[in-house]
């Protein structure tokens, strides 16, 4: 970890923080609210609504998939060339390319548009492992909790900037006579310009600190000795267990946070009948909740540490999920919503920084890959069980959601195995 005292200057740490503004629009459109929703009702419409949703969830999974294996070895190579950056920078570049030509997709156009939703979150899963393996290198330990925090309360409003634009264009899309298919194109393009224009000031700030390492001719290809290096960190789980043991709980919760991101939109069109405005609506309001709770929780793991923090941020989702499966009103479902936009935020702020904590400074391109193959691994666990459940029960969606539940559950209590001071200090020694 950066020695204590050591911070990048604020325009860097700034500009290292636009990064989540620039791919949370991405996430916020594609996966959560908009295209996901017209992935079921228009584009896989003829298939029905069960069938539709598995293979949202089906696309969502191959993706997480292939970044389960590629990402520990991207961050690899990364760290031995000492050139995250550009690696970033091709991320980037990628889903914002594949996210334009998700908007040529009409409706019938299934197996194409899950080739580019595909590829689009590969890119995407990638520079987020990416983006988030710096780090360690532009903040000390006892700042990185608020600059984690800082990062993902951006990101959430840069959600909510996309999304606002989003909606001033289907209202007045709308307005004009035109129907989902017509105005549905336009909001991907707005996602990728917005996604393309936050990210300049990474590209234009951000230092690469990395020194490239030595590297033996005997081990091959950087393919080859990434592996080579990712296997010896494998081997090393003991010398780190705190780290690794929080990767499977880590599996366990962000499993349910998974689910919630990719199914939220399906969920209220299907069973609670929102239209497309009514779920931007709603999805921009718990931008603003995440958007604290992750400011908020920043703060609250830098003062009774990041362990503490993660498990009340787990309660919280307990109680949103519940507050879902009791809900008999919309009013009730806003107090839902938001819940779960407090939980959101504040459980992915606490657990990125916590993987910071246990991170060597130089192995953060390696290790953040595993965190980054510990959330793809999750992204393909959760939605898949959800989108069984809705296959085999006939798209029941209240019996399906009943799985996220499970998984913070569960989280919460493999969390009390997880030793954060002895973590940090074989990050230290390391």
């Amino acid at each position: 970890m950066t020695p204590k005292g050591t911070n990048a200057p604020v325009r860097e740490q700034f500009s290292w923080a636009m990064f989540d503004v620039a791919n949370s629009g991405y996430t916020t459109v594609v996966l959560t609210t908009i295209f996901n929703a017209y992935f079921v009702a228009g584009i896989a419409a003829d298939l029905g609504s069960g069938t539709a949703t598995f293979l949202w969830t089906l696309t969502v999974a191959i993706a997480n998939g292939i970044v389960l294996f590629s990402g520990p070895v991207v961050g690899a190579i990364a760290d031995q060339r000492a050139n995250k950056k550009t690696f970033l920078m091709f991320s980037a570049a990628g889903c914002v390319l594949m996210t334009t030509l998700l908007g040529f997709i009409g409706e019938g156009g299934v197996a194409l548009a899950m080739l580019l939703a595909i590829g689009a979150t590969v890119m995407f899963a990638t520079g987020e492992n990416l983006i988030s393996s710096f780090l360690p290198e532009i903040c000390d330990s006892d700042r990185m909790g608020r600059l984690s925090g800082y990062g993902w309360g951006l990101g959430y409003f840069g959600g909510l900037l996309t999304l606002a634009g989003c909606l001033a264009y289907i209202s007045y899309a709308e307005g004009q006579g035109q129907e989902a298919q017509q105005y549905i194109p336009v909001t991907l393009w707005i996602t990728a310009a917005v996604f393309a224009v936050a990210a300049l000031p990474t590209f234009i700030w951000l230092r690469e600190r990395a020194v490239a390492q030595p590297r033996d001719p005997a081990a091959g290809s950087y393919v080859a000795a990434a592996f080579s290096e990712v296997r010896r960190t494998l081997s090393q789980a003991r010398e780190f267990q705190d780290l690794f043991r929080f990767l499977g709980v880590l599996v366990i919760f962000q499993s349910g946070v998974a689910t919630v991101i990719v199914v939220a939109a399906i969920y209220a069109q299907e069973v609670l009948a929102f239209t497309s405005q009514q779920l931007i609506i709603m999805v921009m309001v718990v931008n603003v909740t995440a958007a604290v709770g992750a400011l908020a929780m920043g703060h609250i793991q830098d003062r009774f540490g990041s362990r503490k923090a993660l498990s009340l941020a787990l309660s919280m989702w307990v109680l949103a999920i519940v507050a879902i499966l009791i809900s008999d009103s919309a009013a009730n479902i806003w107090i839902a919503a938001n819940l779960i936009g407090l939980a959101m935020g504040s459980s992915q702020a606490a657990g990125r920084a916590l993987i910071g904590h246990f991170t060597p400074l130089n192995r953060t391109g390696e290790f953040f890959g595993l965190w980054g193959l510990a959330a793809r691994l999750a992204a393909i666990l959760g939605p898949a069980s959800y989108g069984l459940i809705s296959y085999l029960s006939g798209g029941n969606q209240q019996l399906a959601i009943l799985s996220t539940l499970v998984f913070f559950v569960a989280g919460l209590i493999g969390l009390t195995t997880i030793d954060e001071q002895r973590g940090k200090k074989a990050a230290q020694q390391g």
